[in-house]
C-alpha cells in the first residue's frame, strides 16, 4: 500500500478550469487532469521564476518532492499541448 500524499500549501486558485485547442468542441477531446499542486509548482518556477529551494519551502514539501511534481506537471502540459488534448485543473 503506498504512502499517503502530504499536504502541499497551494496559495494560487486558478480562476480558470479548462483549456482546451480552438476549434474544437470540448466533448470531442480527451482531457488531462492537472493537480493544483502541479499548477502552484508551475506558478511558482516558471512564473514567479523561484529557484527549486524557494518553491519547495512556499509549498511545505522537500524540493526532491517539488522536482517531481514539477516533472509530472512539465509532462502532462506538454503532452496536451503535442496530442492537442484539454486540460482540466482540478483540486
Amino acid at each position: 500500500m503506498p504512502r499517503p500524499r502530504g499536504c502541499r500549501r497551494i496559495n494560487f486558485d486558478p480562476r480558470v478550469y479548462y483549456f482546451k485547442p480552438q476549434g474544437i468542441p470540448l466533448r470531442r477531446l480527451k482531457e488531462i487532469l492537472l493537480r493544483a499542486e502541479e499548477v502552484e509548482a508551475l506558478r511558482l518556477k516558471n512564473v514567479k521564476g523561484l529557484d527549486q529551494v524557494e518553491c519547495a519551502k512556499r509549498m511545505d514539501t522537500s524540493q526532491s518532492t517539488f522536482q517531481r511534481i514539477l516533472k509530472s506537471a512539465h509532462e502532462k502540459v506538454s503532452r496536451a499541448i503535442i496530442e492537442g488534448k484539454a486540460i482540466k485543473i482540478t483540486r
